[in-house]
């Protein structure tokens, strides 16, 4: 495995992340997906290798810290470091489309999907840093959202102005701050830190309404993750073209 890349994609047994998965693997990325169920990431697993992907799974839940120290392990004895982090794994506990309610928004539901999209991202991305530094060329990408620009939201003018999901678009906006953190803390290194909004996508969160199909999706989290030396760190980007926060 000298000289080969590796990737792990959280959340890649299924959706954008298997499909990022697969793309990756297709450029001849070692692949290695986070998944709650074994089985499925099992399943995952058999459909990548079918399709020539060298990769391999490992159990991972984001909402047990455990699970990070454990991943940690997994990656430094089989490979000693870590090319590619996608925190690709995201929830949403509300309906886009039932309009604004967030002067109802439970306690409950904000803890939730803050514990997975943002503070699940933030501290798996700390453990794994040392194995990232480890590479020539770290790529981390956090898988963001269009919801989580400020700017979008507050212009009555823009598409998503009466898309408004409080806990959602909030985690989101706080992990494109993460991004922005992150990528300045590490600016005098080469690893390049980027939010991605894959676009609004056939998946089972995003729905069959979707416009986007899974693997057009895809390509902005593995456009990032592959950056030349001279791409963009601290950056919002869907297809190459670059968000207003």
């Amino acid at each position: 495995m000298a000289g080969e890349k590796v990737a792990f994609i959280t959340g890649g047994n299924k959706g954008l992340g298997l499909e990022t998965a697969r793309q990756l693997g297709k450029l001849g990325i070692h692949v290695v997906i986070g998944a709650r169920d074994p089985e499925k990431g099992r399943q995952a697993l058999e459909k990548l290798k079918a399709d020539g992907v060298n990769a391999d799974v490992v159990r991972f839940d984001i909402t047990q810290a455990a699970d990070y120290k454990e991943v940690y392990r997994f990656l430094d004895q089989k490979y000693g470091k870590l090319d590619i982090l996608i925190n690709n794994a995201g929830v949403s506990k509300e309906d886009f489309l039932s309009g604004n309610k967030t002067s109802s928004t439970s306690a409950e539901v904000l803890h939730d999907t803050f514990d997975t999209n943002f503070f699940g991202a933030v501290q798996l991305t700390q453990v794994l840093l040392p194995l990232i530094k480890k590479s020539p060329a770290g790529r981390i990408v956090n898988l963001s959202s269009i919801l989580g620009s400020l700017s979008l939201h507050a212009d009555p003018k823009s598409p998503i102005y009466d898309a408004k999901a409080f806990a959602y678009d909030a985690s989101k906006a706080a992990l494109n701050s993460f991004t922005v953190h992150l990528a300045h803390e590490l600016r005098d290194t080469k690893i390049k830190v980027n939010s991605a909004h894959p676009g609004w996508v056939k998946t089972d969160m995003g729905g069959d309404q979707a416009p986007m199909d899974i693997v057009t999706g895809a390509q902005t989290s593995v456009a990032l993750a592959t950056l030349p030396d001279d791409g963009p760190t601290g950056s919002y980007i869907h297809l190459g073209k670059t968000l207003p926060w």
